[in-house]
This record gives structure tokens, C-alpha cells and sequence, in this order.
């Protein structure tokens, strides 16, 4: 037997900060906002990951704001394309890409 595509069945926001994902096998991802922007895919984003901390890096007006999602857009049935509060919106978000990043109690764990 073929293993069921991963996909979501439902997207809503917990509060101003959390994405909550129903997935089509049950579980229930819990992800801050803050973390899907901090794990951006975008090549940009993953160099910009792999730099020593600057310091004395002068924050843009745009960044000094919490991050929130202006647009949540699918992109097929594979992918969402979120454009950020501070104007990024080159990282697509993978469906498994999303379900790694789960911050649920189940998921933290199994990390360890």
C-alpha cells in the first residue's frame, strides 16, 4: 500500500502568534509565527542563517515590529508562500517543511 500524501486539512491562528495545522493523518501541528519565519528555506534566509551574528547590525524600521504574515497563499498542493510583515516573501514552505517545524509536545520530544 502507497503511504497517504501528507496534507492539511485545516489551517486556523491560535491568538496572534501561532499557526495551527490539522493534518489528513491526525496530528496537530503548533507552530509560532516567529519560528516559521526564523526557519525560512529561501536561499537568502539559510546563507544569512549560516553568518556569525553581526553585532552591530542596525535593524531596518520594518524589523523592529513583531513578524506576522500579511498573505498565507497555497502554492499547489505542496507548498504555501507566506509574505511577512517585514516585506519577505521569497521562502516557500513546503508541506513537509512545515510538518519538521511542528512545535507541538509530541514533536519536541521526539527531536530530542
Amino acid at each position: 500500500m502507497a503511504a497517504q500524501t501528507l496534507r492539511p486539512v485545516s489551517l486556523s491562528k491560535e491568538g496572534d502568534n501561532r499557526l495551527v495545522i490539522e493534518w489528513n493523518d491526525g496530528h496537530r501541528s503548533v507552530l509560532a509565527w516567529a519560528h516559521i519565519r526564523k526557519n525560512c528555506p529561501c536561499a537568502g534566509c539559510r546563507e544569512e542563517r549560516n553568518q556569525p551574528v553581526n553585532p552591530l547590525r542596525i535593524l531596518k524600521p520594518n524589523e523592529i515590529g513583531p513578524l506576522k504574515p500579511v498573505s498565507f497563499t497555497p502554492i499547489g498542493h505542496y507548498a504555501y508562500k507566506i509574505v511577512w510583515s517585514d516585506g519577505h516573501d521569497s521562502g516557500l514552505f513546503t508541506l513537509e517543511h512545515l510538518r519538521a517545524l511542528c512545535q507541538c509536545p509530541d514533536c519536541v520530544g521526539n527531536s530530542k
